[in-house]
């Protein structure tokens, strides 16, 4: 058989490989083209596009927060100012994960772990450029840890910031207040461009109250920075505008001596000046550390002193509401002078109880044996309650009311403050409206009797008790009580201050019938036969004042007040209202400690020192 032979085509193999190679150049030239073509558009076309881009990545408009305005004293004393220090922030699109992030700073102790929630909260408001500050007020030891830790977290940063600083802590915490966090609430609230690169805000009383001024205006800075975000150098920008310095009408001398003369006490010191209506004292005993909500409080932290049942978060000035026993008996006096409810001359037994007409309930004095004849004179400086049992029914619950709201009371004062409360002056009217439901609506005589005292329904603030008090003291006159007196202008350098504010005067046609009172007021002190003579005993200005001891629970008919065998917490507060000096009153004082028992000998003695301490400094 033959064997058949293949010869090779050399042409064939030659066509398909040069076909193959046209193929492949036509692709390799078509993707060059488009190479070319997209080098280009990025090149040439777009040019001015990327340029800016990536100068933006180079560049970076950063907000400048303004310098937060100063508070001082009336002498220029500074009760709240800002000092360097160092805060944790955090970059949000500089984080490559938030949560895990958070987790190692929890672990190496820069933040607490219960603060975790509430921070991934409060960066999911911000925009995810914005620096946030996650911890406030560092310290040596943790900026030494974080600094160990560094390249652990991509953008967190530690930030030279100035920090709010109270050098008086606690003594003005409750007149002065304190800032803290903007919360995720607060940062809605809030106008974003305004508080841009602003980390805190003023949370109660002075600071809250005058934020807006103490705030400023945010500036911006344009930055060079590195591939990590970090700042490498500033080209220019807007400065801001720091916030306004304050003057307040505080006196720290007088209220350092309240502070300590309240020592390990509840209770409250409002100090006013009668002719302007300054509040010159505003204290509120216990109290809380502003500079630790200034530096951020753990959940812990917080919830112990919200917790703490003495409740230093508590402002006793401003809030607290307090029978105020018989400090407005001088008040209910002049009621009935200007009344003709009685005759000042005339003089009536006190046996240690008063009965009403046809009625055998006896409303108890407070000296059980009781005073003998009084008149007016002598039962203001002993503080006789038969003659004011007597002197309330004269009046009518009417009249009565009428007048010490004529004085301030049951309504608020108008403090520069926020959340002040109104206290209680109770009338048939009230009594109606707030027990509609119930069977007791009606208003009862024994109820007259014993808001004659200063009990009963009757609720009074210590800012109240201390703007009434100055109304006495300056015959009628009354100003709206305040806190600012002046703004630093930031061009001159000076204060301006503002003008006190007039209301309605308590009207008395017979200036003798305040001549009456303010001498039985003086007698309570410095008579032989006053309540609080060993206080007034000796002092070198003549004072006028009156004790007042307001009940926390009734006490039977046929019981008697035994505090030793009363829990410390159930006992009676003390009260005393003071002016001095006589002749010309510069300042007038009221005080509460609650539990005292004895304003006489528990309240008087803070209110001399007060005194004794603003007319020696002041003089």
């Amino acid at each position: 058989m033959a064997t058949s032979i293949r010869i090779k085509d050399h042409w064939a193999e030659q066509r398909m490989f040069l076909r193959r190679v046209i193929v492949a150049g036509l692709i390799a030239f078509f993707l060059v083209t488009l190479v070319f073509g997209r080098l280009f558009q990025l090149q040439i076309l777009e040019y001015d596009y990327f340029s800016a881009q990536s100068q933006g990545n180079r560049i970076r408009v950063q907000p400048v927060p303004p310098t937060r305005g100063l508070i001082y004293d009336r002498e220029g004393r500074v009760l709240a100012e800002n000092v360097p220090s160092y805060q944790l922030e955090l970059i949000p699109e500089q984080v490559p994960d938030l949560e895990a992030t958070l987790a190692r700073l929890v672990e190496i102790g820069l933040i607490d772990g219960e603060e975790v929630a509430e921070l991934q909260t409060l960066i999911g408001t911000h925009r995810r450029f914005d620096s946030i500050a996650i911890r406030q007020r560092l310290t040596d030891e943790d900026v030494a840890q974080f600094a160990v830790h560094r390249p652990r977290f991509p953008g967190v940063e530690i930030r030279a910031r100035l920090a709010r600083n109270y050098p008086y802590g606690p003594a003005v915490a409750h007149a002065v207040g304190y800032v803290g966090g903007i919360s995720a609430a607060e940062k809605q609230e809030l106008d974003e461009a305004a508080y841009a690169g602003t980390s805190v805000i003023g949370k109660t009383s002075i600071e809250d109250a005058y934020e807006s001024g103490l705030h400023g205006e945010v500036g911006h800075a344009e930055v060079l920075v590195n591939a990590r975000g970090r700042i490498m150098e500033v080209l220019g920008g807007e400065a801001a505008i720091p916030g306004g310095d304050l003057m307040l009408t505080l006196d720290v001398d007088a209220q350092l001596v309240a502070w300590d003369a309240l020592a390990g006490r509840r209770g409250a010191v409002v100090a006013i000046e009668p002719r302007t209506g300054d509040v010159l004292v505003f204290v509120s005993a216990p109290s809380y550390d502003p500079n630790a909500f200034s530096a951020g409080l753990t959940r812990k932290e917080f919830r112990a002193l919200q917790t703490d049942q003495d409740r230093p978060l508590f402002n006793r000035a401003l809030r607290g509401a307090y029978p105020p026993g018989s400090t407005i008996k001088p008040m209910l006096a002049l009621a009935a002078l200007h009344h003709a409810a009685l005759d000042p001359d005339d003089t009536m037994y006190c046996g240690g109880y008063y009965r009403l007409p046809g009625k055998s309930h006896r409303y108890r004095d407070w000296k059980r044996e009781g005073h003998g004849p009084v008149d007016m004179h002598d039962a203001i400086a002993q503080s006789c309650d038969v003659y004011f049992y007597d002197m309330a029914r004269e009046l009518g619950i009417d009249r009565l009311a009428d007048f010490l709201q004529r004085f301030g009371l049951g309504t608020t004062t108008g403090l520069d403050l926020r959340g002040e409360k109104a206290g209680l002056v109770p009338t048939p009217a009230w009594k109606r409206r707030a027990f509609s439901r119930r069977e007791d609506k009606v208003w009862f005589p024994g109820e007259t009797v014993i808001t004659g005292i200063g009990q009963g329904y009757l609720l009074a603030t210590p800012l109240q008790l201390a703007h009434a008090t100055a109304v006495v003291a300056a015959r009628g006159e009354r100003y709206r009580p305040r806190l600012l007196r002046g703004r630093v202008n930031l061009d001159t350098g000076e204060t301006e201050y503002g003008q006190p504010e007039r209301l309605p005067p308590v009207a008395i046609d017979d200036n003798a019938q305040w001549d009456r009172i303010i001498s039985a007021m003086n007698a309570v002190l410095q008579g032989e036969r006053g309540t609080a003579r060993a206080v007034g005993r000796d002092a070198p200005f003549t004072i006028a004042g009156k004790s007042g001891t307001a009940q926390v629970f009734s006490v039977g008919q046929d019981e008697e007040y035994d505090s030793e065998e009363i829990e410390e917490r159930m006992r009676d507060h003390a009260l005393f209202i003071a002016f001095a000096p006589l002749e010309a009153p510069r300042i007038a004082v009221a005080v509460i400690v609650e539990n005292g028992e004895s304003g006489s000998r528990t309240a008087a003695p803070i209110a001399r020192a007060v005194l004794e301490t603003y007319l020696d400094t002041s003089s």
